[in-house]
Order: structure tokens, then C-alpha cells, then sequence
């Protein structure tokens, strides 16, 4: 066959988007510090924007817009208002595969953290002599302290009560690495049990790097010595009694210890050797205070009223005036015209894109409250299995949007202060079409099944299925065979054959 050029004409359709619609999307991703920072730069190279300065109107709103924005009712009371919510999401709403992506990155690798010298130590948590010159050299990794511990936390459960409690937990921890709140507090605020709150913080504390969550400097060494399996009557007698170290009473070490000098000393030299703040052996950056971006409070009706935080949002107002007044001159260059046009463009669509901003973080915001009432109510046993789908669905946005309003941003609520992404836990659902199964309980329950098993009823993955569609939980195979591995279970096929040898 010859091969000769031909012409073809081909159809199709594609989202092109502008430079400033990616800026509209972009924007929905930054945290309220990052957003100021992004605007005061538009101040400067825009000649037609100018800071709105105006303070909000009347006391009641001091806190929000609420002349513009809609309540957020409990599950038993009113729905959010959705009025204009089509016009925002066709301004912002588009998925991931729309943009052009460039935001992920590769963690740098860090290096071994040198202890700071243990002269000074004090017993109460962590001062010591020369953590100015110390504190620089240690920050050698890009991720950051709460990063790495969250992804353990995802890795050692998947319960959304421990999930929540752990990354409220975390969010708790300083850049030193200890949990400096009490635990029947943060019970407390939750709404948890205390036991439940303890047994989550004894998962924390056995994550990495060693000592992390300690409460005080005695326990992030005991930690480090249980880890290193040296913790022995003589080491913790050594360890609560640490202060006399910084005195440098020897002789007061050998009678608490009941040991001679020299293990004393050998004692001292392990105790050195450890690492009395963890947590700086992770970056991420400086260390600022979180604003809330949406405060919720109770509302006289017995729902819950959402508000944006006005005072995290930057206002910018366009110079109609002063463009006019420009573009009326007569002659001048071509080039000038065009970058007039241009930024007086621009100075319009950042201000409608803040205002869209706004809108749409207060719509999501919204329906997680209404989602998530009984949490606020009751506390954290009554957090319901939530999902992106779900809040997407119910205001009519793509999920990828929903993903991009609850990164960075913060939630004030009675219970305290939560980013967004807490309250979306994992969830199976159901068959019947009643209420959705939370992961562990639908984990717990192959457990129960396999441990059931003898010799002759080994059931297969697809068995397990059908017993649980039998129940009520719409589950695919390869979630039974996921769920399993997690559960560190063999394949039916090796099961059975240890069944066999057991029998034998």
C-alpha cells in the first residue's frame, strides 16, 4: 500500500481556560494568609484597585456578611439557601483534569537531628540553654511535623472517631513535638469519651519520629527508651528523676537509681544520646496563628447560623473614576490602550472572583454544619460518614471544588477550631438504601466472619460479599480484599491450608 498525505477534518469539544478562570479556581485554594498575601500584590501592580477600608456595617455583622449570606439550619430544621448557586459554580466549579496541574512536589531529604546540649535540661517539658543556635540546624526537612503524622494516622486506622480525635490531636502538637493540652480537655470539648481520647494519643505517641506527643519531657524520653527497649526499673527511676541531671548530683542519681557510678554514668551517656524535641527534626515554615475562615454559632431557632469571618477576607474596590478618566485621553500608544483595557479587566474579575470566593466557601461550609449537626450537638460519636460526593451533590458543585474550599480552611464551631477536611470520614454504603456503614464496622465485621471459620466453611472474598450485601452493606470484592490485607489476613487459599496443618 503507498502512503500518500491526506486531509482529514475532525469535530470535537474542549474546555479552554482562560488565564483568568484558572486564577478564579486557583484562588479557592489558598488559606485567608496566603489569599491577603496574593491580593496586597494585585494592590500593587494594578493601577485600578484600591483597598476596601469601609468597616462592616452595623455590630451584628462584625463577624460576617450576613445581609448576603444564607443560615445553615440543623438536619431537623430548614436547608441552606442555594440562590445563586449556579452562577458560582459556572464561574468556578471544574474539575482537576480541567487545569493544568504543577502543584506536587517531592519532600526533600533531612538529616539526623543533633540534640541540643542536655546541661540545661528541665523536667517540666523542654527548656533548654542554646536552642536559638540549635533551632536552624534542625529544620532539614520540607514536610512538616502534622503532615507526617497524619499520613501515619491514615495508615494505622481507619475508624472516623479516631481519625477525627487523632487529627484534632495532631493539629494540638507544637513544633517542639509535644501535646501540650490536657487529654480530659480535649475529651471534653469533643464530646468523646476519655478513654477513647487516651487510646488514640497512645496510637499518636508510638508513631515517628520517636517521643512525639509526649505531654512533658519525662514522657518523651520514656517513649524513646520503651521504643529502644531500654526502659528498665533502673532507667525510669533514672528518667523520674531526671532534674537532678541539670544539678548534676551525681550522687543523688545512684541513690534513686540504687546503681553504682559507673551505670550512672552509662545511663547519662543513653539519656544524651536521645532526642528531647522531636519535632524539630520537621519543617513547615513559620508558625502562624490560625484565623477561622466561618464562624458557626446556635441560632435562636435551635439550628446553627454560619457566617464568613470578615476580617480574613480582603475587600478591593475598582477605580470606575480614574479608568474613565485615562481612557478618555485622546492619541497615545497602542500598547498603553490594550494595558489599560487589560488591568481594568483583570481589577473587575479579581473582585468578582473574591466575592465568588466567599460565596462558595460559606455554601460548603453550610452543608457540612447541616451534615454534621449531631457532632456539634452531641459530639463525636455522632459523626456522621461523609464523603465530597455528598456535599458536592448537594450543592450542585464537581467534588474537586469541594476538595479545593476545605484545604486551609478553618471552621470556628462551639466545639472548637476545625479545618474543613475533618469532617469527611470514610463510609460504605448500603444496600437498602438506608444509612451508610462506617470502613471499621464493616472491617470489624470480615474480621468476625474469618475468625468464625473452621477447616470446611473457609469463605472466599466473593462469599464474604454476598454475606455482607445479605446485611445490608453494598460492598465490591476488591474492597473485602483491600480491607483484608489492612487486617494483615491471608487469602482464603492460605487459610484453608492452615487450617488443614492445624487439624493434622
Amino acid at each position: 500500500m503507498a502512503l500518500t498525505p491526506k486531509l482529514e477534518f475532525r469535530q470535537s469539544q474542549q474546555l479552554v481556560m482562560t488565564p483568568q478562570l484558572q486564577q478564579a479556581i486557583k484562588l479557592l485554594q489558598l488559606s485567608n494568609l496566603e489569599l491577603a498575601e496574593y491580593v496586597d500584590d494585585q494592590l500593587e501592580q494594578n493601577p485600578f484597585l484600591e483597598r476596601d477600608e469601609s468597616p462592616v456595617d452595623g455590630p451584628e455583622e462584625r463577624r460576617g456578611q450576613r445581609n448576603e449570606e444564607p443560615e445553615a439550619k440543623s438536619a431537623q430544621g430548614e436547608g441552606v439557601d442555594k440562590a445563586n448557586a449556579k452562577e458560582t459554580q459556572d464561574s468556578l466549579d471544574a474539575s482537576y483534569e480541567d487545569l493544568n496541574p504543577g502543584d506536587s512536589g517531592s519532600d526533600a531529604a533531612y538529616g539526623d537531628y543533633q540534640p541540643s546540649d542536655w546541661a540545661s535540661v528541665q523536667s517540666s517539658g523542654g527548656g533548654f540553654e542554646g536552642d536559638d543556635q540549635e533551632f536552624g540546624a534542625t529544620l532539614k526537612k520540607e514536610i512538616s511535623l502534622a503532615d507526617h503524622l497524619t499520613e501515619q494516622l491514615h495508615l494505622a486506622t481507619r475508624e472516623p472517631q479516631a481519625l477525627f480525635i487523632g487529627a484534632y490531636i495532631i493539629d494540638l502538637i507544637d513544633e517542639a513535638g509535644y501535646l501540650r493540652e490536657d487529654l480530659s480537655t480535649i475529651a471534653e470539648r469533643l464530646g468523646a469519651e476519655l478513654s477513647d481520647v487516651e487510646e488514640t494519643h497512645k496510637m499518636i505517641t508510638s508513631f515517628d519520629p520517636s517521643g512525639v506527643g509526649a505531654r512533658d519531657l519525662k514522657e518523651c524520653l520514656r517513649l524513646q527508651l520503651i521504643d529502644a527497649d531500654r526502659y528498665d526499673p533502673s532507667m525510669q527511676a533514672f528518667v523520674e528523676n531526671i532534674e537532678l541531671l541539670a544539678k548534676g548530683d551525681l550522687k543523688g542519681l545512684m541513690r534513686a537509681t540504687d546503681a553504682d557510678e559507673e551505670d550512672v554514668r552509662d545511663m547519662i551517656a543513653e539519656v544524651r544520646a536521645l532526642t528531647p524535641k522531636p519535632g524539630y527534626a520537621y519543617g513547615g515554615g513559620v508558625v502562624q496563628a490560625v484565623a477561622p475562615d466561618v464562624f458557626v454559632t446556635k441560632s435562636q431557632d435551635g439550628g446553627w447560623k454560619v457566617e464568613l469571618n470578615s476580617e480574613t477576607l480582603p475587600r478591593v474596590l475598582v477605580n470606575q473614576r480614574y479608568y474613565s478618566e485615562i481612557s478618555s485621553v485622546k492619541g497615545g500608544d497602542e500598547k498603553d490602550k490594550t494595558y489599560i483595557a487589560e488591568q481594568f479587566a483583570n481589577a473587575n474579575w479579581l473582585s468578582k472572583s473574591l466575592h465568588q470566593r466567599a460565596q462558595t466557601i460559606l455554601k460548603v461550609a453550610s452543608e457540612i454544619v447541616r451534615q454534621q449537626d449531631a457532632f456539634l450537638a452531641y459530639g463525636v460519636k455522632h459523626l456522621r460518614p461523609l464523603n465530597l460526593k455528598v456535599v458536592a451533590d448537594a450543592i450542585e458543585m464537581h467534588e474537586s471544588t469541594i476538595s479545593r474550599v476545605t484545604s486551609n480552611k478553618y471552621m470556628a464551631t462551639p466545639r472548637g477550631l476545625f479545618e474543613l477536611k475533618y469532617f469527611f470520614t470514610a463510609s460504605i454504603a448500603s444496600s437498602s438504601g438506608g444509612e451508610a456503614h462506617s470502613a471499621e464496622a464493616v472491617r470489624h465485621r470480615i474480621r468476625e466472619l474469618i475468625e468464625a471459620e473452621t477447616k470446611d466453611t473457609v469463605l472466599s472474598d466473593d462469599k464474604i460479599v454476598e454475606i455482607l450485601r445479605a446485611e445490608g452493606v453494598d460492598i465490591a470484592r476488591r474492597t473485602v480484599a483491600k480491607y483484608r490485607e489492612t487486617l494483615h489476613i491471608p487469602s482464603s487459599v492460605q487459610r484453608r491450608r492452615a487450617l488443614l496443618q492445624t487439624a493434622i
